[in-house]
């Protein structure tokens, strides 16, 4: 019904459709309350050492907080920190944290660079550590989602990995020309 409709149907509502409409419009208010809550975040956080505590080990309960460790200069991780923020977006339950290697970890190796830790209530979940790790310079949003859902911080909707699995061609043809055993062979024959 449109609000004109509404209005002139108005008197034809009983109370007992009132105190319906009533409970549900309280009842939707307060799933709007909870998803807006737990949709909180929605960025990527910029932190320093010092924040680290506040920021990632005291994020709250049933808090996931993706912290990835950059440094500037370093393409790679260049291009996680702008996949980042298209991921923040889309799962704006997730805390999404960004610092410099050395702010955090004081020494922080350069070859370890980028780094992304997956933490839940303070605790580690998963660790991504290195280049070789996200495949280089090639590496999409999507596969970068799905390296993130199978730690359990996000919900893809992603429905296989988008990463084509490199076969290794020379394993694959022996496989295929070894014939294959007969099960009824006899012991004394092998």
């Amino acid at each position: 019904m449109t609000l004109e409709e509404l209005e002139e149907n108005e008197d034809e509502f009983s109370e007992e459709d009132e105190r319906a409409m009533e409970m549900y419009r309280q009842q939707r208010l307060a799933e709007l309350k909870a998803l807006q809550a737990k949709n909180k975040f929605g960025h990527v956080l910029e932190i320093s050492g010092q924040d680290y505590i506040q920021e990632i080990t005291k994020a709250g309960k049933d808090i996931w907080v993706i912290l990835h460790l950059y440094k500037q200069g370093i393409p790679l991780c260049a291009l996680i920190n702008q996949h980042l923020n298209g991921l923040a977006r889309k799962f704006p339950d997730v805390k999404f944290v960004k610092a410099i290697s050395t702010t955090c970890i004081p020494n922080y190796p350069d070859r370890n660079l980028p780094t992304i830790f997956v933490y839940l209530e303070g605790d580690i979940k998963a660790q991504f550590i290195g280049p070789l790790v996200f495949g280089g310079m090639n590496l999409t949003s999507d596969e970068l989602e799905w390296k993130i859902s199978e730690s359990g911080a996000i919900k893809t909707d992603l429905e296989e990995n988008p990463r084509k699995q490199i076969q290794d061609q020379l394993m694959t043809s022996i496989r295929c020309s070894v014939p294959a055993r007969r099960e009824e062979s006899d012991p004394e024959d092998d």
